[in-house]
């Protein structure tokens, strides 16, 4: 299968975009909404960022290997999506107010930080359902090898192309505070994606597990199971690592330019980035399958450390413009090739279950350790403002540096892998 159809292609584009959609506004929005409407303090940040992620890890792992057993994905998808869409219009009905008239004996601040940290985790689970475990796993089903590298090349760019369109056409409204309508445009969008995807596609044909449940379910974590796929855990530990220096600064980016920088238009600037960063990543991913995509990491690894890196130094907008696409378009170009490189690793018959063992290493473990990483290097830095008597910590670009060290470690797993492909290949003569 060297060509996908137009209606697999408009599959993904659809589930893809409008999935970007809601985990954009989780990853980024969410921690605005806290910081500007609840509390400052970076620590329920990082709390609600690693409630987050235990719970898609957790979702992924079991519905994942649910998809399998049942041996359909259509039902995951659009169940999911329709209830992720409501969830995410529920954030809306948060706020310090409504915490106090609900509970009224408890401390109105930190309730209403909480209801927040919980309704992340009730949209995760829907999101997850979706997403992670079915959506995931159906790509996977219905792309090979040869044309998995420009797959993810697109699904790649949706991420970047979702910033764009929220940050460009939407962020006004978190600016004036309006809260619940943002959440309901876009919780609507997802719902309605879900019942459309009803209509739009067709269930990959995989034959449902016959082994017990719990067998399937800890399948990932069995020692024989984990000997026999040696380069898939080497590769999620990449990714691991990758993904723990991405989170470092990213859950802080919009507080870092609002309140560090003083840039007013950064929705302009984050759009600009996002553009040339979606380009580079179109670009550079029809060469990852020509390359391989292994020996495409490290360069583009050494292209995002260079922006971070530039992203320590810079200040005005035009300079943060320059550093930031150098910096998206190598954290996008390494994120389509290792994602490219799980799903060929990834066992044919074990698609579903082998979702909630990418989760662990991609989501679960980078964003308990990056955000408190992240908030330990803030509260640390000692920058802070006070308003109305209160004093705010603030994001410093100490993030970006931390966040360059974290990614040399990536070194470690590519280079073992390199190895163990080029002794295969000197066995294979």
């Amino acid at each position: 299968m060297e060509k996908l159809s137009k209606r697999l292609w408009a599959s993904f584009l659809l589930l893809g975009l409008m999935g970007q959609f809601a985990w954009t506004i989780e990853n980024m929005y969410f921690n605005v909404f806290l910081y500007n409407t609840i509390s400052t303090d970076p620590s329920y940040i990082a709390a609600m960022v690693a409630a987050s992620a235990v719970v898609a890890t957790l979702t992924t792992l079991f519905m994942g290997s649910v998809s399998d057993r049942v041996g359909k994905r259509k039902l995951f998808i659009c169940g999911g999506y329709i209830l992720w869409g409501l969830s995410t219009m529920a954030f809306g009905l948060i706020s310090v107010q409504s915490a106090a008239a609900w509970f009224p004996a408890l401390n109105a601040v930190s309730t209403a930080a909480m209801m927040v940290v919980a309704m992340d985790c009730i949209m995760t689970f829907f999101g997850s359902t979706a997403n992670d475990a079915a959506f995931n796993a159906y790509v996977t089903d219905v792309t090979n090898d040869k044309i998995r590298g420009k797959v993810e090349s697109v699904l790649a760019v949706l991420p970047l192309i979702s910033m764009l369109i929220i940050f460009g056409g939407f962020d006004a409204m978190t600016k004036q505070g309006l809260w619940s309508r943002f959440f309901g445009i876009f919780g609507c969008l997802v719902t309605l994606t879900g019942i459309a995807s009803i209509f739009l596609i067709k269930d990959s044909r995989i034959e449902a597990k016959k082994e017990p449940f719990l067998k399937n379910l800890l399948a990932g974590f069995r020692p024989g199971i984990i000997q026999d796929n040696q380069s898939l855990y080497l590769t999620l530990a990449a990714f691991c690592l990758f993904s723990c220096a991405v989170q470092i600064f990213f859950p802080y980016l919009i507080i870092y330019m609002q309140n560090y920088l003083m840039i007013d238009n950064y929705a302009i600037v984050l759009g600009v980035v996002l553009i040339l960063a979606s380009v580079i990543s179109v670009i550079g991913g029809r060469f990852i399958d020509r390359v391989g995509k292994l020996n495409f990491v490290l360069p583009a690894a050494a292209v995002m450390f260079i922006g971070l890196f530039g992203m320590f130094f810079v200040r005005g907008a035009v300079f943060v413009i320059v550093a930031g696409t150098v910096m998206m378009g190598g954290y996008m170009l390494v994120t389509a090739s290792l994602s490219a490189s799980i799903r060929d690793f990834t066992p044919t018959d074990r698609v579903g279950e082998f979702q909630g063992i990418r989760m662990i290493f991609a989501v679960m473990l980078p964003m308990i350790i990056g955000p408190s990483i992240g908030a330990a290097v803030i509260k640390n830095s000692g920058s802070t403002y006070t308003e109305l008597g209160v004093v705010k910590s603030v994001p410093t670009p100490a993030i970006f540096l931390a966040s360059a060290a974290a990614l040399l470690l990536i070194v470690i797993p590519i280079f073992i892998l390199k190895r163990r492909a080029k002794n295969e290949n000197s066995l294979g003569r």
